[in-house]
């Protein structure tokens, strides 16, 4: 990816965009500047040569350079397909408000991927919809593919803001409930729960037909732990806090989310759903790579 195009898409850039709406548009961009840069000419944000590998295809149609970008087999196409409607699904948990020494918290970087993701879908044309929650639903706007539902969801992610306690597993229970038609499950969260109710819960979206995308994101420092001494953990959702060692969990704590992180890839690829691990210091492409594979894959 070209140099110009990693400066667009690294959050401490992004976090001095004070405007949702031109954060959104720097990522995209930047996102496509770099795609159009690189030698993986072809996977443009139309998306519109390539579908998932499916048993029966040809595998001389596979296209070994998207395989190369995104670790999955897709064949190219040669018929344009009807377009899939999207729900972003966002966490308002008061642990995604946490950061420990990155410019943007949780909830700012997943409030940017999913503008970013809204963005492209409106652009595409595609009926993209938004869905918050915490402990119960507080937001739900239908799909559209109007111009106008980017400033709509725009201004429901700005007005959106991390507090209290979550309840990710009733609400996606209540979500797919709710989701009468094949679409496109975009979910943004820290999944600081249980994993065996959220795995059972997206079973119930992939049982219904629908594509699943989990962007699993956390804080830098949750990811590579770098505390030392005595150090006060604070739950940020309970407020119960913990004093400890840091030192002496480092590797205890790493190998506890290198598992956590493992089972929710095994289990989404048993499902044919996306698991896509983030953190707070890392560029948007990656998620956005994610997103325009899945946006019209074949399970």
């Amino acid at each position: 990816m070209a140099a110009n195009a990693e400066q667009y898409l690294k959050p401490d850039v992004i976090r001095r965009v004070a405007r949702l709406d031109l954060r959104a548009r720097f990522i995209v961009e930047g996102f496509l500047t770099g795609l159009h840069a690189s030698p993986f000419q072809g996977f443009s944000v139309e998306f519109s040569e390539h579908r998932r590998y499916t048993q029966g295809d040809d595998p001389k149609d596979i296209d070994w350079l998207v395989y190369a970008k995104t670790d999955r087999y897709y064949v190219k196409k040669y018929q344009a397909e009807t377009n899939i409607s999207g729900y972003i699904l966002m966490d308002l948990s008061g642990s995604m408000g946490y950061t420990y020494r990155q410019e943007l918290t949780k909830f700012d970087y997943g409030i940017c991927l999913a503008a970013a993701l809204a963005y492209m879908m409106v652009h595409q044309q595609d009926p993209v919809g938004l869905i918050t929650f915490d402990t119960a639903l507080r937001s739900s706007l239908s799909p559209k593919s109007k111009r106008t539902q980017l400033g709509t969801i725009l201004s429901v992610l700005a007005k959106a803001a991390p507090a209290g306690e979550t309840d990710v597993v009733g609400n996606l229970r209540r979500i797919a409930a709710m989701i009468r038609h094949k679409s496109l499950i975009m979910l943004i969260s820290d999944l600081l729960c249980d994993q065996q109710p959220v795995i059972d819960a997206l079973h119930l979206f992939r049982h219904a037909g629908h594509d699943v995308i989990v962007f699993h994101v956390l804080d830098e420092a949750e990811v590579n732990f770098p505390f030392e001494g005595l150090v006060d953990f604070q739950d940020p959702e309970t407020s119960q806090s913990l004093v400890l060692d840091a030192p002496g969990i480092r590797m205890d704590y790493l190998e506890s989310l290198r598992e956590l992180r493992d089972r929710y890839r095994q289990e989404c690829r048993k499902m044919g759903a996306d698991y896509v691990p983030l953190d707070t210091s890392l560029p948007f492409d990656r998620a956005l790579v994610e997103y325009l594979s899945q946006r019209q894959a074949r399970f």
